[in-house]
């Protein structure tokens, strides 16, 4: 027999009449929902964007209902080449998306029926919207996950080029924001790389553990029709389907372990981004942020402002708070499906939205950021930063047990600061006349730059252990075990 073709893109179906029942779930209601329901219950505003994942889950699903002898293969190559028009549609921009029609899933749906006709029908046999959205929810972020690792990936490669360059560069360190001992730049740097590779890690294991395919798992208890489960896990690229099908529709802990990932990351890029604003102020002078990371004032023209720093650690808060809603919004709800899961797409979409413009931000500033090396360095010899160097060296050569050199670095330390200099600037005799056992020796540990030379335990702060450093985040993050083991991608069912 053949089949009557439509036309290339025909008319949306006219719209209902106002006080129908919804022609996708209404045959027992006699009346439509009334028009605060219908906006409180629509969401396709926003689901709108899982229309690729959506289509891909369909695609495969009737794929394997053909192959199960489930529905026709005639029916089944309708609604493939139908999906494809959808798509095309909605890429075009052309889709006549309808509130009334709730969300991105029954919008398809009735589109597909307008282009194809009864055999649309046929699409959800053996499937629920709530097998559905679970499983377009975790295309989707396995996506965005793979894209934030990338991201993050950048991000690192950024740091480690920069503090490469910047081994021997010598800045204070702190604690209590108070000037502590010297370190080298890249040292610092460095401590974010591994912050981003602790992060990148949980990316991974949130990835492995959503990778389980919550498709055939219907409403809640499964269906009777001979589905193949595992047929459709790998043609969408997951692991395995789900085992369980009450907890494949009812569990959101993976988009929960993804916003606390995000958040863990926003966190870390929050931080950097507080001492970015420090260090690119006068007071501080260490880095200048370049032009198209800066903004100026609409009043005072000297002003140079690190808005896109302040706004990598304003943005952190809404990663933050994406995660408490979402933990609050599933901790009250019985198994398995209510429509407050719902609510859980816009704090998910706003979060990693927000964390993909975070951390292209972060990664442009480190490449873009001109270091002030010597501005580092005068600050690094203020606040008698290598007061602990003259305690360990009273240790080490002196004998004394670390508590009485301490004692004695600490009055040195107050006599500069009565004499209103740094502690390298006091003459060998004023340093004898506190602790005799001082040598001429000692002096030169009074010097930030020798001080980070002598840090030379693993992991340290002298410039050859910041090399190796460089070098061993170069294998474990950029091209070792961390990239060769990351979880692999998907094959492009969405396409």
């Amino acid at each position: 027999m053949t089949r009557k073709t439509s036309p290339a893109v025909p008319p949306a179906p006219e719209a209902a009449d106002a006080n129908a029942p919804n022609r996708m779930w209404g045959g027992r209601f006699d009346t439509s929902p009334d028009a605060v329901m219908e906006a409180i219950n629509a969401s396709v505003d926003f689901d709108r964007r899982l229309y690729a994942e959506d289509i891909a889950g369909s695609i495969a699903h009737v794929t394997m209902l053909a192959r199960q002898g489930i529905v026709t293969q005639e029916d089944a190559d309708a609604i493939t080449q139908g999906l494809g028009r959808v798509r095309a549609e909605i890429e075009a921009g052309e889709f006549p998306f309808d509130r009334a029609l709730e969300d991105i899933h029954m919008n398809v749906e009735a589109r597909l029926a307008a282009l194809i006709g009864p055999a649309a029908g046929r699409l959800h046999t053996a499937r629920s919207r709530n097998d559905q959205v679970a499983t377009d929810l975790r295309l989707w972020l396995r996506a965005r996950l793979d894209e934030a690792d990338e991201a993050c990936r950048d991000l690192q490669a950024a740091l480690i080029d920069r503090a490469e360059e910047h081994a021997a560069t010598v800045m204070p360190g702190f604690t209590h924001l108070q000037t502590a001992q010297p370190v080298s730049f890249g040292h610092h740097l460095l401590a974010y790389v591994e912050m981003i590779g602790r992060d990148r890690g949980r990316i991974a294991d949130c990835r492995r553990r959503l990778n389980e395919s919550p498709l055939g798992a219907a409403a809640l208890a499964g269906t009777s029709y001979p589905i193949d489960r595992a047929m459709t896990a790998a043609l969408l690229g997951f692991d395995r389907p789900a085992a369980n099908s009450i907890d494949a529709v009812s569990d959101r802990d993976f988009v929960i372990e993804a916003l606390a990932a995000a958040g863990l990351i926003a966190m870390h890029l929050s931080r950097f981004a507080e001492e970015l604003v420090l260090w690119s102020s006068a007071q501080f002078g260490f880095v200048t942020l370049s032009d198209r990371f800066s903004t100026g004032s609409s009043i005072m023209p000297q002003k140079r402002n690190p808005d896109a720093a302040e706004l990598v650690r304003g943005k952190s808060g809404r990663i933050t708070g994406a995660l408490v809603a979402l933990l609050t919004m599933m901790k009250g709800l019985a198994l398995t499906y209510s429509k407050d899961m719902q609510e859980d797409k816009e704090p998910l979409f706003d979060a990693f939205d927000s964390l993909a413009l975070c951390l292209a931000a972060t990664t442009g500033m480190v490449r873009d950021m001109t270091v002030h090396a010597d501005a580092m360095a005068r600050a690094a010899g203020a606040g008698h930063a290598t007061a602990t160097e003259l305690a360990d060296w009273l240790v080490q050569e002196a004998g004394l047990p670390f508590r009485e050199a301490h004692a004695i670095a600490g009055r040195i330390v107050r006599h500069a600061e009565e004499r209103g200099c740094e502690l390298a600037t006091l003459a060998l005799a004023d340093l004898q006349a506190i602790e005799p056992r001082i040598t001429q020796d000692a002096l030169a540990l009074l010097d930030p730059a020798t001080a980070i030379g002598r840090r030379t335990s693993e992991g340290g702060t002298a410039p050859g252990e910041v090399a190796k450093q460089v070098a061993s985040a170069r294998r474990r993050f950029l091209q070792g075990p961390a990239e060769a083991g990351r979880t692999r991608r998907m094959e492009s069912p969405i396409r």
